[in-house]
């Protein structure tokens, strides 16, 4: 408690302050328009911390995490756009209300749900990523090996209909991962001396989320202007907040847990979610695909929530499960910090007041934001052209400013086509950015072991924690196929159609 209070003190700092709302401004901006998810945001906006502290950066990120978020949900719900997978649910119900004339509620409560659910799942974060970080500060290389070798895995085979398509765009991450000369030995840098430090995860990530998503929106533009839904002022009358707040809890409960795992994630949590309050919505529950108001408060909730859990592996392990924490660890890692169990002995303000500023952002991301959410939707009115014209903009000026030199700008280019190829063939983005930043560590940690071994390749499993972790990756990758295979267990299966279907409905 001590050291939390010393971060919320230098995190309500007039100049920290600023920053946060900065960021939150920004956030919410960015992630308003049309398509734009909150990874998209983070890597959008990386190039604007380069100039400030460290601390100040991670309370901006903070913000702009927060309201990147928040962003989403107006997107889903005055568009029928979601920013990402996690934002399907929002929509299909968030957008019956705003239909019917109640789009104030729905942003309402989904503002205000993910405020409760931010709150409740950052003190759960307090709580559990120090205790987190002193568990396996005692792990060796066998086992950090074998748990990035889990997110690698998770992130690839739980994400789209198709798991050859996610172990298809690890294998493109882990390929990118190569460039360079980190071992001794020029690999897939073609004699050019500018790749001999690698490509920076910055240009990778902005290329693949901005210019990908910009390339695939010119190619299917439509010049009649997008249909957005008045706001008016969002308010909750009584009887509004008697059916969102129950729904707010159970989203918290299912959120942060998925969340924290390395197999985690929004996607799961915001179903189940739905699944329940649907179930438990009794008289109500003939307004479910119609605009319930349940259909938004618990997955949003749980969306946040889950957001706040990725940053459990992200400080305590270092290993980011989703696409949002990749880019984040990709910008600690550009000041030199290392996510992980030493990050909380040998930068213990920086963390706190990080772990701070999350509970200042989710307090700004409601009172800034709430009352301005009719401005936000104003923003939706732009031209598409105009708009990711801005986009790219900001995107190459984002890489120039990575090294300044327009060596990288070129990449942008190469790995902005690969970032509209990803989305033409069905390829998720996840595994490709996972594989960038965890590539290089996976095989430090590999070559660490076996130099510790003299080259034994039974040091891999050495370690119990090890062990345990081999079987969830056999359980992972051989569990969907085993329970196909018996008789009247399509339980997973039928989930996944339904899934499926709710997207499919969406984007129709």
């Amino acid at each position: 408690m001590d050291a939390l209070l010393t971060g919320l003190g230098l995190a309500l700092q007039p100049e920290n302050l600023v920053y946060a709302v900065v960021g939150v401004l920004l956030g919410t901006a960015v992630g308003v328009l049309p398509g734009i998810g909150p990874a998209m945001t983070v890597a959008l906006l990386l190039p604007v911390t380069y100039n400030v502290s460290p601390s100040a950066a991670l309370i901006m990120f903070a913000g702009i995490y927060y309201g990147g978020m928040y962003g989403g949900s107006t997107t889903s719900i005055l568009l029928n756009t979601p920013g990402e997978s996690s934002s399907v649910i929002t929509a299909l119900e968030g957008n019956k209300m705003a239909k019917t004339g109640r789009a104030a509620q729905a942003l309402a409560t989904a503002a205000i749900g993910s405020f409760v659910a931010g709150t409740i799942s950052t003190v759960l974060l307090v709580a559990l990523a120090p205790t987190v970080a002193e568990w396996v500060v005692v792990l060796g290389a066998p086992s950090y090996f074998a748990m990035m070798l889990l997110a690698l895995v998770a992130v690839t085979s739980v994400l789209g209909s198709s798991k050859l398509r996610g172990f298809i765009a690890l294998a493109l991450g882990l390929a990118i991962g190569l460039v360079g000369t980190t071992t001794g030995q020029a690999r897939l840098t073609f004699g050019n001396p500018l790749l001999a430090d690698g490509i920076d995860i910055v240009v990778v990530a902005v290329a693949i989320f901005a210019v990908g998503e910009a390339l695939w929106v010119a190619a299917h533009l439509r010049r009649r202007p997008l249909e957005v839904i008045p706001v008016g002022r969002p308010w909750m009358d009584r009887e509004d907040w008697g059916r969102s707040w129950k729904p707010w809890l159970r989203g918290t409960a299912y959120g942060f847990p998925f969340g924290a795992l390395p197999a985690g994630g929004a996607e799961m949590p915001t179903f189940l979610s739905y699944i329940t309050e649907r179930r438990l919505a009794g008289k109500h529950r003939a307004e479910f695909g119609k605009g319930a108001i349940e259909g938004v408060a618990g997955p949003e909730a749980a969306n946040n929530a889950s957001a706040a859990g990725t940053l459990v592996p992200l400080l305590a392990i270092g290993l980011p499960t989703t696409a949002t924490a990749a880019v984040i660890l990709a910008a600690m890692q550009g000041y030199g910090l290392q996510p992980g169990p030493q990050l909380f002995e040998a930068e213990p303000e920086l963390v706190w007041t990080l772990l701070a500023s999350l509970f200042v952002a989710n307090t700004l991301l409601l009172v800034i934001n709430l009352p301005m959410a009719p401005l936000w939707a104003k923003l939706l009115r732009l031209p598409r052209p105009y708009l990711y014209a801005g986009i790219l903009f900001f995107a190459v000026l984002g890489a120039y400013s990575v090294n300044f030199q327009w060596f990288d700008v070129a990449l942008l280019g190469l790995f902005g086509v690969l970032g509209f190829a990803m989305r033409r063939f069905g390829l998720p983005v996840l595994p490709l950015i996972v594989g960038v930043i965890l590539g290089p560590r996976l095989e430090e940690q590999l070559g660490q072991a076996l130099q510790l071994s003299r080259g034994d390749v039974s040091a891999l499993w050495s370690e119990p924690v090890a062990v345990i972790v081999y079987a969830v990756i056999v359980a992972l990758l051989l569990g969907p196929l085993v329970l196909r295979l018996i008789p009247g267990r399509q339980g997973p299966e039928r989930l996944e159609d339904e899934v499926e279907s709710l997207e499919e409905e969406v984007r129709s």
